[in-house]
């Protein structure tokens, strides 16, 4: 393929070199003159192991080569690549200028540049860019692009996750790739253009594309943070927090997994809040500041005020609690937010009904027996026996079970509103009228 690689930072210089040394012919632009000489002469613009030999390589090949001028790069191109800066503004927004820039070239390039083959291009952004982007900035510059011109032009996400230091090696070894297109063309243009890489690409919706990278360098940020905290607090009790974070990191069921890693309710039990509080405990007694952990129960805290406030927004009286305890498949009610939901609505005036498969108070015990008569100390007259005696005359159902019976029942007497909590009841519940995702749309 001809292919267009806009911005020659990390970023930009990585693909363009990358796709060149696979059999691509492409073609760098940028308005740094600087950077477009040095790749003529076949050096990187930026320092990266691996880089320089790469460039080289392209460009001695032919395959590679850079201008200031879009029309130049676009001659016959099938694809543009948007690899531009995205920097923050003083406010901590995305300063898009540089991708509107680049938009607003190719466009007015359209009309002067000779158009590949097969008339069909894909224009591409690489850079990391805010959910929604592509529908309203990206996708209308070309939506006047007139049906029968000698253009066609289809728009697309896909995030790069390229590593300063090692941004060669993950070019050719990424965790995935990742399409984000509405136009089917641009996926097999893109499948195509990628077709070197062991990966089968990724096909999801533009803003999923978008919201991806921005997640996945949270979490990073994330564990940095995490380990740094676990190390302050441990550091006063003569704790090496490496040793400690060296074993942690060799659980892969939960530790270092999928685990926990889906949006859904808060969580509760009887380990994670106590030990997050004598966590907390232990920094405050040492002068210490934690925020990453005490941010973490205060998170928690606003998913459960979340669901609250949307039912005390809406004209809804009666609710149906499918689920009470803080997980499938136990009865263990201490610190379940299904109990503390359940508290708040009661003391609101909202009429409360609630199954649960395994609750039954003449088995509660111990502390689990105290922690539910001091919450709901008539739990007995809450219950229902069946999801269906629940939902019966309820105006809104709070979901955090997908056992079958409760979601036949959903399907065989739906309620005016579900408010999913555990994002598992499948697409015939998401797809019925009233349908609420607790942190994701149906």
């Amino acid at each position: 393929m001809r292919i267009a690689v806009f911005g020659l930072g990390y970023v930009g210089t990585v693909t363009a070199a990358g796709l060149a040394s696979r059999g691509h012919v492409v073609c760098g632009v940028d308005v740094d003159e600087v950077k477009v000489g040095l790749i003529r002469q076949g050096r990187s613009p930026v320092v990266e192991p691996g880089l320089d030999d790469l460039v080289a390589a392209g460009v001695a090949a032919g395959a590679l080569t850079a201008t200031t001028d879009a029309v130049q790069a676009l001659e016959g191109a099938d694809v543009s690549l948007l690899c531009v800066g995205t920097p923050s503004t003083p406010q901590g927004s995305t300063d898009l200028s540089y991708l509107r820039r680049a938009l607003d070239d190719i466009r007015a390039a359209l009309a002067v540049a000779r158009p590949p083959a097969s008339g069909f291009h894909a224009v591409v952004v690489r850079s990391t860019v805010p959910p929604g982007t592509g529908d309203e900035m990206v996708a209308p510059t070309f939506a006047d692009v007139p049906a029968g011109a000698d253009w066609e032009v289809g728009t697309a996400m896909c995030p790069e996750f390229l590593r300063e230091g090692s941004g060669v090696a993950d070019f050719f070894d990424p965790p995935f790739v990742v399409l984000g297109a509405a136009d089917p063309r641009v996926a097999q243009t893109l499948t195509a253009m990628f077709g070197f890489l062991d990966r089968t690409p990724r096909l999801v919706d533009v803003r999923s594309a978008e919201a991806l990278k921005y997640a996945c360098n949270a979490f990073h940020a994330t564990k940095v943070s995490f380990a740094n905290e676990m190390g302050r607090v441990f550091r006063m009790y003569g704790v090496d927090a490496r040793e400690v974070m060296e074993i942690f990191c060799e659980d892969r069921t939960l530790n270092i997994s999928p685990a926990y890693l889906r949006p859904g309710f808060a969580f509760g039990g009887s380990c994670l809040p106590k030990d997050l509080r004598a966590l907390l405990h232990m920094a405050r007694v040492n002068d210490l500041d934690v925020p990453l952990l005490a941010g973490t129960l205060r998170s928690n805290e606003l998913v459960v005020r979340d669901v609250l406030d949307r039912i005390v927004a809406s004209p809804a009286r009666s609710v149906a609690m499918l689920g009470l305890s803080f997980k499938s498949d136990t009865d263990d009610l201490r610190e379940s937010p299904n109990v503390e939901l359940a508290e708040r609505l009661l003391g609101k005036g909202f009429e409360v009904r609630i199954y649960d498969p395994i609750i039954n108070p003449s088995r509660l015990t111990g502390a689990n027996l105290r922690y539910v008569e001091a919450r709901l100390p008539h739990l007995g007259r809450l219950l229902a026996a069946t999801p269906e005696a629940a939902l019966a005359d309820s105006d809104t159902a709070v979901v955090s079970t997908a056992e079958p019976a409760v979601v036949e029942a959903l399907r065989a007497q739906p309620p005016g509103r579900i408010i999913d909590l555990s994002g598992r009841l499948g697409p015939d519940i998401e797809e019925t009228s009233g349908y609420e995702g607790l942190g994701w749309t149906a």
